[in-house]
């Protein structure tokens, strides 16, 4: 009887170590402690890079003042795994296109970081890949 016991456990651990390589796994972590999404800012400017790669891409962004300073934006996207099954490729936005973000800020003092944001072309017609 223990012998047939031992079988049955060995085998459900078997079972349980051949399944589990299939199952997802979803570990990220969230913007929150980053970014400040009860805020929101806004940036119109020149995209200077468009970084596309895992597990985050990122635009940057430079935009100018009325007294000609220029301030330099990092904004962070998704994933390029997911942004490519939507479409995207590192040619949908290309530096010197002229863009609008609005996002959340990020919350370390002195930076111009935002996440989470909407991207448009300066006239408000979205930019689809």
């Amino acid at each position: 009887m223990r012998f047939f016991l031992w079988i049955l456990s060995l085998c459900g651990v078997l079972g349980v170590g051949l399944l589990m390589p299939g199952a997802p796994v979803n570990a990220h972590h969230a913007s929150e402690p980053f970014y400040d999404a009860t805020k929101s800012v806004e940036a119109v400017g020149v995209v200077t890079r468009f970084v596309f790669r895992n597990p985050h891409s990122f635009l940057y962004v430079d935009t100018a003042s009325v007294d000609g300073k220029t301030t330099s934006w990092e904004i962070e996207m998704g994933a390029a795994v997911s942004m490519s099954r939507r479409g995207w490729t590192p040619e949908t936005i290309l530096a010197g296109d002229q863009i609008r973000v609005v996002g959340a800020p990020s919350k370390a003092p002195g930076t111009f970081g935002m996440c989470c944001a909407e991207l448009t072309r300066p006239n408000g017609s979205p930019i689809t890949p």
